[in-house]
């Protein structure tokens, strides 16, 4: 088995893959933490034969980690970012300083749909852009739909957006405070994605297929003006293009990869830039 571990600073996702079927086997998620528990934080280490990590924790937490698994397990690989990789140069001035979720992000959109906008609605929203031919421009972070609520410190936070509300619901006006904050929030980090994907294509000059992963992927998908894929898998499919260990990965085939849909006309995304920059 194949034990991938996504760790970050608050929360952590791990999944455990069949070596030989390429097939997720489960899947979860814990607190971070210095000291994990196999068998109960993640699964019992004596079925597995290697892991790979992407983790944006304290660097004690990796290095503890990573002494951990490398006691029970034969091989471990932990990514990071560099200034090169896969095809893709990094945009950063100083590529390790990407956080190394984003670039697993940018790595595995890129491998599945070629020049392409990531976008991972987490904690914080990250909006990474890589041209056709490979070139990371850099990208954006913003304050995701939590951290947006309990800023405004009206005791508001624990009431959360509902996953399956209809985006014209959610753009409408609040009745209550409640309501409110929540369709507040909700329209500042769509409008805000929807106009930082048009804004670069426009100045760019080329329409990106557009992938979005994160626990709030799927409520922000739904106030989308373009086509765009949910991959939940983002950040395990870039540890899979790093670090091929079944025979599906080194063939390029990633879990979970999603059918991407084609952008809209480059032309169709101006004519909506600059109808939006009239309002």
């Amino acid at each position: 088995m194949i034990l991938d571990l996504d760790i970050g600073n608050t929360l952590s996702k791990w999944r455990l893959k069949d070596s030989v079927s390429s097939e997720i086997r489960s899947r979860g998620a814990v607190w971070t933490r210095e000291e994990w528990r196999p068998g109960s934080d993640i699964p019992d280490l004596d079925v597995v034969e290697a892991v790979r990590i992407s983790s944006v924790a304290r660097r004690t937490v990796l290095l503890d980690t990573v002494a951990l698994l490398r006691r029970r397990v034969g091989v471990v690989h932990v990514a990071h970012s560099t200034r090169e990789a896969l095809g893709v140069t990094n945009g950063y001035e100083e590529p390790g300083r990407l956080g190394v979720d984003r670039w697993m992000g940018a790595l595995a959109s890129y491998h599945l749909a070629g020049g392409c906008c990531s976008v991972d609605c987490g904690s914080a929203i990250t909006i990474d852009f890589v041209l056709p031919g490979g070139r990371h421009l850099g990208g954006y972070i913003l304050p995701g739909l939590r951290l947006m609520k309990e800023s405004l410190k009206l005791g508001t936070r624990n009431v959360a957006i509902d996953p399956d509300s209809e985006a014209d619901e959610l753009l409408a006006p609040g009745k209550n405070t409640v309501e409110a904050v929540n369709h507040g929030i909700y329209m500042a980090a769509v409008s805000a994605v929807n106009r930082i994907y048009a804004e670069v294509c426009d100045r760019e000059g080329v329409a990106m297929p557009l992938l979005l992963t994160g626990g709030d992927a799927r409520v922000i998908s739904r106030g989308m003006r373009v086509p765009h894929a949910l991959w939940p898998d983002m950040v395990y499919g870039g540890l899979e293009a790093c670090f091929p260990l079944t025979s599906a990965e080194r063939a390029g085939r990633l879990s979970g990869a999603p059918r991407v849909p084609a952008p809209v006309a480059l032309e169709k995304i101006r004519a909506g830039l600059a109808f939006s920059m009239l309002l």
